[in-house]
C-alpha cells in the first residue's frame, strides 16, 4: 500500500508539473520568426517628435515601442510601453550617455547599423550587431531584434537588460539588472539585481563597483537573497508568461519558486520585473487592452529602508509611517538638501591631529539603534559605553564609535550603508565640533551641553550680518564698473574684429594676431593639430597662446564657427580657457590663455620640477574632473581623443588644465564618424581605434589611465632604454601590483601604501582591453577621491580571453 501510495504521489507530481514543462519548452523552442512582428527596412529612419507616430516603432499589438521618448528637456532611445500615462520604459540604450536634442535622428543605415546622429553630437551606436543587419522588428514580447540575410538574430535588447526583465526573458549566470537613478532618468542608479555564479540571486548597492561586469559578490553590500548560494553555478532567474518568477539550474531542475504564478497567462496581460530606483524588486501587471497604469503584485521587500545606501555617507535611512526618510548625523549637514543620495558632510572643521589639544575640542553625541557597514579600524572590550566614549575622545584617529554589548568598535569616516533599526541595540557615538556645530536643523540635533541663542545675540548677528552685506554690495559695484571700464577698452572698436553674439571667445583678424605674436616669432608647441606660439594681447597685456590649425577645410566657415561657440561656453577651472579665435579666409587660430608652468610632461620629467606625492594626486583629480565635464557636464558631450602629458597644461599655481579639448570637434570635416582613421598619440591610443570599433567617451578613460600610471611613476609609459620588464609602463604596472610591490613604481617615494595602491587600481581599470569594462570618468572620480571601493582590477590585456 506504501508503495502505491509513493507512487500515485509521483504521478500527480509529475502531472502537476507538466504545465510547467510545457511552458519551459515554448520559452526554449518558439523561434522569433514565429512570433507576431513587422518588418524595419534598411534606411528607415526615427526622429523626436511629439505629434506623430514617427518618433517610435511598434509592436504588432502596440503594446510596446522601440525609439525616442522625452527625458527631461531632451531625449532618449529605448523600448517603452506607450500607452501608459508616463510611457513606462523598460529598456534604454546608452543609457549612461547625456540625453540627445531634438535634431537627432535613428538611422537603420544602409550597411546594417543602428546610430544616432545630431549636428550637436558625435555619432553613436545604438546596437552593435556582430555582422551586418538587414531587417530589424519590433516584438509583442517587448523585444526589438536585428536580422541578418538568413533571419537570424544577431542582436536582441533582451540580452542586454537595463533595470526590467520581461515576461518570457531570463537573467543568466553573472547578468544584472542595475536600477535606474530616478523615475525620470534612465541612467544607472545605485543599485542591483545579480544572478551570481554560486547560484544565489543577490540585491546589493552597486555603487562601489567601477564597471557592472566581473565585479566581486561580495555580502557586505548585499541586502536581499534569494538563499540559494551553492546550488550550482549555473542557476538562471526566469519571468514566465503567468508571473511566476522562479530559479532553475543547467539541468532544468527546479530550484525556488521566488513569486507565485498568476494563474494562466492571459491575453493583453503582461508582467515585468523592475529593481526600482529606490533599490527594491518589485513584479508589476500591465494590463495591454487599458491605458492603465503598472499595477504592483509582489515586492522583495516592505520596508523601503532596506537597501543599503540610499542615504548616501554618513547618513541614515528612517521610516516616518510609511515614508522614507533620510537623517544626518549630529554635526552634518545635507550635501545637496534635494538629493538625499547625495549624503551627509561635517558643518564644522575637523583638527588636525598634529595639534595637542585636539581631543577636549570635541563632544561625543549618540545615536540609538542605527546599523551601519562595519569598517571598525579596532574592537576593544568596555562595560559601559561611556567607556566607549571616552576611549573615542582620546584617539585622534577616532570619529565615530559603536557599543554594543560590551564591544566598542572604533571607526573613520565616512560611515556607510546607515538605516535605523528598534530591534538593534547599536549605540553609535559621533564626534561633534565643539564650534561651529548648532547640530542639524533637519533632524533637530544640539550638540551636549550648548545653550541656544539668546534675542540679544541674534539681533547682534543680524546687525552685523546687514552692515557687512552693505559693505560688500558697495565692493562689488566698484570692481563691476572697474571691469566694464577695462572690457570697453580691450574690445577691438568699430571696423575691427568683432565678438560672436552670446559669447565669451574674441575673434581677431590674422593681421592682429600676427602683431600679437610678433609675426609668430615664439613657438612654444608643436602637436598633431598644428604649431602653438606665444603672444601678448595688445591692449590688456595678457600673455596668451596662439595655435595655429591645420588640414582644416575653408569652405565650413558656419560649422567652424559653432564649434567654435560650443567651445566657448565650457567654463571649468581644469580646461584651459579659450579667449579667441581668427577665422581669417584659409587661416583658423585658436587663442587660448597662457599656462607658465608647460605641460605635465615638463613637470614630471624635470627632476627640479617634479611634483611630491600630495600634488600628483591634486593633478590626477584636476584632470577626471575636466573630463567628466567634458563627458557629462558641458552644453553638447565631448571626446577629446587626444588625452596625454603634453595636452595637460599647468598654470602658475601649478594646477592642471585640459587644454586641445575641443580641437577633435573643429577637425569633424575630415571625418563622418567616429569610425574613422585613428586620432590621438602613440601609446595613449584606446585599442578600439585600432580594432575599428565605434570610439566613445571610454577612449578618454584608457588614455587617462595611461596618464595617471605616468604621473604615478613620473616616467614615460613606454621606455626601451629600460629592462625589457619594465619598458611597458602598464605591463609592469600590474605586473607589481600583482607581486604586491608596489613601491617599485614610486622608487622608494615616500607615498601613502594604501594611496597609491587605491591609484594604481583605479589606473589599471581604466585601461583594460574591453572599453565597456572601464568606469565613467565620474566612477573614476569618486574613487580617487575615496568616496567608493575599488574591486582587484583583471589584466588589461587578457581578460576578455578568461572569461
Amino acid at each position: 500500500m506504501a508503495n502505491s501510495a509513493l507512487r500515485c504521489k509521483h504521478f500527480i507530481r509529475m502531472v502537476a508539473t507538466l504545465p510547467f514543462l510545457l511552458a519551459l519548452a515554448f520559452i526554449f523552442f518558439t523561434p522569433a520568426t514565429a512570433q507576431r512582428q513587422i518588418n524595419i527596412t534598411l534606411g528607415a529612419s526615427l526622429a523626436p517628435n511629439t505629434t506623430t507616430t514617427n518618433s517610435f516603432w511598434l509592436s504588432p499589438s502596440g503594446a510596446f515601442a522601440f525609439g525616442f521618448y522625452q527625458r527631461g528637456d531632451s531625449y532618449a532611445v529605448g523600448v517603452f510601453l506607450p500607452r501608459t500615462p508616463r510611457k513606462t520604459v523598460v529598456w534604454t540604450a546608452n543609457r549612461d550617455y547625456p540625453p540627445v536634442p531634438r535634431n537627432s535622428t535613428l538611422r537603420f543605415t544602409s550597411d546594417g547599423r543602428l546610430v544616432l546622429q545630431s549636428t550637436e553630437a558625435q555619432e553613436t551606436f545604438v546596437a552593435i550587431p556582430r555582422e551586418s543587419a538587414v531587417s530589424a522588428s519590433m516584438l509583442d514580447t517587448g523585444n526589438f531584434v536585428l536580422y541578418n540575410s538568413r533571419r537570424d538574430v544577431i542582436w536582441q535588447t533582451s540580452d542586454v537588460p537595463t533595470d526590467t526583465l520581461l515576461a518570457g526573458q531570463h537573467l543568466s549566470p553573472s547578468q544584472q539588472l542595475c536600477s535606474s537613478a530616478s523615475e525620470s532618468d534612465q541612467s544607472t542608479g545605485l543599485f542591483r539585481l545579480k544572478m551570481q555564479t554560486d547560484g544565489n540571486l543577490v540585491q546589493e548597492n552597486g555603487s562601489q563597483f567601477p564597471t557592472p561586469i566581473a565585479t566581486p559578490d561580495t555580502a557586505e553590500h548585499s541586502y536581499w537573497a534569494s538563499g540559494t548560494n551553492g546550488v550550482g553555478d549555473n542557476v538562471t532567474l526566469y519571468l514566465d508568461n503567468d508571473g511566476s518568477l522562479y530559479l532553475l539550474n543547467a539541468t532544468g531542475t527546479y530550484l525556488k519558486n521566488i513569486t507565485a504564478s498568476g494563474g494562466p497567462p492571459k491575453e493583453g496581460i503582461i508582467y515585468l520585473l523592475r529593481i526600482d530606483p529606490d533599490g527594491i524588486m518589485r513584479l508589476y501587471l500591465y494590463n495591454a487592452t487599458q491605458n492603465a497604469d503598472l499595477s504592483k503584485i509582489w515586492s522583495s521587500s516592505e520596508n523601503k529602508c532596506i537597501p543599503k545606501g540610499l542615504c548616501g555617507l554618513n547618513g541614515f535611512c528612517a521610516m516616518n509611517d510609511q515614508n522614507l526618510e533620510c537623517k544626518c548625523l549630529p554635526g552634518f549637514g545635507y550635501v545637496n538638501p534635494g538629493n538625499w543620495t547625495s549624503g551627509c558632510e561635517r558643518n564644522f572643521t575637523a583638527d588636525s591631529c598634529m595639534r595637542a589639544d585636539a581631543a577636549p575640542r570635541y563632544t561625543i553625541q549618540p545615536v540609538s539603534n542605527t546599523v551601519w557597514e562595519d569598517t571598525a579600524y579596532a574592537d576593544l572590550i568596555f562595560s559601559t559605553n561611556e567607556e566607549c566614549q571616552k576611549a573615542c575622545l582620546q584617539d585622534c584617529n577616532c570619529e565615530a564609535v559603536i557599543y554594543n554589548d560590551q564591544s566598542c568598535k572604533k571607526m573613520r569616516l565616512p560611515l556607510k550603508y546607515g538605516r535605523r533599526d528598534l530591534n538593534n541595540a547599536n549605540i553609535l557615538s559621533i564626534k561633534v565640533g565643539e564650534t561651529g556645530s548648532n547640530g542639524n536643523g533637519a533632524n533637530g540635533f544640539m550638540p551636549e551641553g550648548k545653550k541656544r541663542p539668546s534675542r540679544r545675540d541674534i539681533l547682534f548677528a543680524i546687525a552685523s550680518s546687514t552692515a557687512f552685506a552693505l559693505m560688500t554690495l558697495a565692493v562689488s559695484g566698484f570692481v563691476v564698473y572697474r571691469y566694464r571700464v577695462r572690457l570697453y577698452e580691450i574690445l577691438p572698436k568699430e571696423g575691427s574684429a568683432t565678438m560672436i553674439e552670446n559669447i565669451s571667445p574674441r575673434s581677431f583678424t590674422y593681421e592682429e594676431l600676427k602683431r600679437v605674436t610678433k609675426d609668430f616669432a615664439e613657438e612654444i608647441g608643436r602637436g598633431a593639430f598644428g604649431t602653438v606660439y606665444k603672444g601678448t594681447l595688445l591692449n590688456s597685456l595678457e600673455v596668451v597662446a596662439v595655435k595655429k590649425l591645420e588640414k582644416v577645410s575653408s569652405d565650413v566657415e558656419s560649422e567652424f564657427q559653432n564649434e567654435v561657440k560650443i567651445i566657448g561656453r565650457t567654463n571649468h577651472r581644469s580646461l584651459v580657457q579659450l579667449l579667441g579665435y581668427c577665422l581669417d579666409g584659409h587661416d583658423r587660430l585658436l587663442v587660448y590663455k597662457y599656462m607658465s608652468n608647460g605641460s605635465l610632461a615638463d613637470l614630471l620629467f624635470t627632476a627640479e620640477k617634479q611634483p611630491c606625492w600630495d600634488e600628483k594626486m591634486g593633478i590626477a583629480r584636476n584632470i577626471a574632473r575636466g573630463l567628466l565635464y567634458l563627458h557629462e557636464e558641458c552644453e553638447t558631450q565631448i571626446i577629446h581623443c587626444d588625452i596625454k602629458l603634453q595636452n595637460i597644461l599647468i598654470d602658475e599655481c601649478r594646477r592642471a588644465k585640459i587644454s586641445d579639448f575641443g580641437l577633435s570637434k573643429l577637425m569633424k570635416p575630415d571625418q563622418t564618424n567616429t569610425m574613422t582613421r585613428i586620432r590621438g598619440t602613440k601609446g595613449y591610443v584606446a585599442p578600439e581605434w585600432h580594432k575599428n570599433l565605434p570610439v566613445t567617451v571610454k577612449a578618454d578613460v584608457y588614455s587617462f589611465g595611461i596618464v595617471l600610471l605616468e604621473i604615478i611613476c613620473c616616467r614615460r609609459s613606454v621606455d626601451w632604454s629600460l629592462p625589457d620588464d619594465e619598458a611597458v609602463l602598464e605591463e609592469w604596472a600590474y605586473s607589481c601590483f600583482q607581486e604586491r610591490e608596489l613601491e617599485k613604481l614610486v622608487n622608494d617615494e615616500s607615498t601613502d601604501g594604501r594611496q597609491l595602491e587605491r591609484m594604481v587600481k583605479v589606473a589599471l581599470w581604466c585601461i583594460l582591453e574591453e572599453p565597456s569594462l572601464r568606469p565613467s570618468m565620474r566612477k573614476v572620480l569618486l574613487m580617487l577621491e575615496g568616496t567608493v571601493d575599488i574591486p582587484i582590477p583583471p589584466c588589461p590585456s587578457s581578460f576578455l580571453s578568461a572569461i
